[in-house]
Parts: structure tokens; sequence; C-alpha cells
């Protein structure tokens, strides 16, 4: 039995970062945790069009995983097909983003969001008025970079950081939510340099599953 992260995006480079991230988390889970991607879908998701697009190869690759799967993570900020994941699978399913806000929470009292672009906090205001927490929302800023340029290490930690100290100085954070699966590597980097709490999203579903799947096998 695995607990399955799926990337739904085509991205190798994410796909390694989120594998890497788990590193630390392997040691505490019962069984096996592996990452792999969707072939043929976007290299990055970063519009509602690209979003609903990988959501069909999603449930057909988590329905080929399913007598293997502990759990199924989600590793996209949008968490593409998780209400219909729920649906069809028996197992737990983690939205990276849903358990980033929660783990979020937990850590302060207000928590802000450095998205990658314009055009993605949209879709992450709709999913927090859904799971009505946006009284806790002190604010979501874009980094003003798409996935692929994530990849350049220095650019993406100055803009991190730029956009961090404007969350947390001038919105009142209290707690940061790295907002793409594509940042696994700058967690701890960033919360040293901000001085506040960091989340990250795939690390937070996975110790989320990791628990799920625990707490099952006391019910057996």
């Amino acid at each position: 039995m695995t607990i399955h992260i799926i990337n739904p995006n085509s991205s190798q480079a994410v796909t390694d970062g989120i594998d890497d991230a788990m590193a630390p988390l392997r040691a505490a889970s019962p069984v096996p945790i592996v990452a792999s991607q969707l072939d043929g879908t976007p290299a990055g998701i970063e519009t509602q069009a690209d979003v609903d697009g990988v959501v069909a190869p999603l449930l057909a690759r988590a329905a080929a995983l399913e007598e293997d799967a502990s759990a199924f993570v989600i590793a996209c900020f949008s968490d593409p097909g998780m209400a219909a994941l729920r649906e069809q699978s028996r197992k737990p399913v983690l939205g990276i983003a849903e358990s980033a806000v929660l783990t979020a929470m937990t850590l302060g009292q207000r928590f802000g969001i450095l998205s990658i672009l314009p055009t993605s906090i949209p879709r992450h205001m709709r999913f927090l008025g859904a799971m009505g927490v946006m009284d806790r929302l002190a604010g979501d800023l874009p980094l003003n970079l798409g996935v692929a340029e994530l990849q350049d290490d220095a650019r993406t930690f100055a803009r991190q950081q730029e956009v961090g100290r404007v969350l947390r100085d001038q919105h009142g954070a209290d707690v940061l939510i790295l907002g793409c699966a594509g940042m696994t590597a700058y967690r701890r980097r960033l919360s040293q340099a901000i001085g506040l709490p960091v989340v990250e999203p795939c690390q937070a579903a996975a110790a989320m599953a990791i628990g799920r799947v625990a707490l099952a096998a006391t019910d057996t």
C-alpha cells in the first residue's frame, strides 16, 4: 500500500521537488510515499482551463492506482478534481491547498498566500470562500512568476522575500503559505528570512495523509 502524490502537471522538475520534500516525512509514514506526474498535461497549471483540463486524467490515474493506494494527495494548489476523486475513491483524498490552509490556521491567526500569478488569486478566493475561512486570510499576493520560472532559485527566493515581507508588514500575516507545488524547496529558507512559520502545501497534505493512514490501521 502507498500514499500516492499525484502532480497534475507534466513537469518532472516539479515532481522531483515534491519527492524531495517528502524526505523528512517518509520516516514517519507507515507506508511508502510515491510522487508522480500526469504526462500529456500542461507543464504548469496556471489558468482555470488548465485546472479543468487535468481533472479527467487525474481521475483516470487514481482509478488505476486505487487498489494499491492507502491515500491520494492532489499536488496542485487549485485542488483540481478533489471533490470528484473523493466521490470516486474509497481512500482518503487530500488536496494540498485545503490541507495547507487548515495547517496554517493551527500556526497563526491570519495567513498570507504567495501565489505565482495574478490569475491564480480568483481561484484561491473561490475555494477560500467555500471553506468559510476568508476572515482568517491576511492577503494573497502574486510573485508574478509562472511555474517554469520558479526553477530560477535566486529570482524566486528574492521575490518570495519581497512578497512575504509585504504580507507580514502591511497585511498582518503571521503565517505564510507557498501557493504552488513548484515552491517545495523554499519553506525553511523563507521561514528563516521572514521570521514567520511557512507552510509547504505538499508536506501539509502528506502529513495529513500519514495521519489518516495511521488512524485507519487502528480500525482493523
